[in-house]
C-alpha cells in the first residue's frame, strides 16, 4: 500500500469518528473532520487536496458557527441561562458513566430540567424551557452534522478525483 492509500484510510476513519462526535458530543467532531481533511491535503500535496481541504474547512466552520448561533438564539429567546446548560452538561458526564451510550442524553435532559426547576420553581415552566433548550440543541446538532457530512462528501469526491488521475 502506498502512503496516499494509508492516508485515505486513516482520514476516512477520522472523518467517521468526527461525524459521530458531532452527534455524540464527547469528541471534537467538526474539528476532527477538518483535521482529517488537512492531513489528506498535506499527504497528497496536490491542488485537489488543498481545494478539498479549503471547501471542507469552510463547510465545517459554517456548521460550527451556525450551530452555535441557532442554539444560542433559541436559548436566549426562552431565557435559558448558561448555568442551566452547565448543570445539564455535568449530569450528562455522570449519565455517560452510569448508563452507557444513552446516559449522555438522559443525563443532560435530567440536569437541565433540574436546573430549570430550581431556577423557576414551576415544574410546567421548567419542562417547557427545558424542552425548548433540547430542541435548540437538536437543531444545532443537525445543522452541524449536515455540514460535516457535506465536507465528508467533498472529501470522497476529492479522493475519487485523486485516485482516478493517478
Amino acid at each position: 500500500m502506498t502512503v496516499t492509500v494509508i492516508a485515505a484510510i486513516l482520514c476516512a476513519a477520522l472523518i467517521l469518528v468526527g461525524i459521530i462526535g458531532v452527534i455524540v458530543p464527547i469528541l471534537p467532531g467538526s474539528i476532527l473532520v477538518g483535521l482529517a481533511l488537512l492531513v489528506w491535503a498535506v499527504t497528497v500535496q496536490s491542488t485537489t487536496g488543498w481545494v478539498i481541504f479549503a471547501t471542507g474547512a469552510l463547510l465545517v466552520t459554517v456548521g460550527m458557527t451556525s450551530s452555535a448561533i441557532l442554539t444560542g438564539r433559541r436559548m436566549k429567546r426562552r431565557n435559558v441561562p448558561n448555568r442551566s446548560l452547565l448543570v445539564g452538561l455535568g449530569f450528562a458526564v455522570v449519565g455517560l458513566f452510569v448508563i452507557p451510550v444513552v446516559g449522555l442524553f438522559i443525563g443532560f435532559a435530567a440536569g437541565l430540567l433540574l436546573a430549570e426547576y430550581t431556577r423557576q420553581r414551576d415544574f410546567q415552566a421548567a419542562i417547557s424551557s427545558s424542552w425548548e433548550a433540547l430542541k435548540a440543541a437538536g437543531v444545532g446538532i443537525l445543522v452541524e452534522c449536515g455540514l460535516a457530512c457535506l465536507a465528508a462528501s467533498a472529501w470522497v469526491v476529492g479522493v475519487w478525483i485523486h485516485f482516478a488521475a493517478a
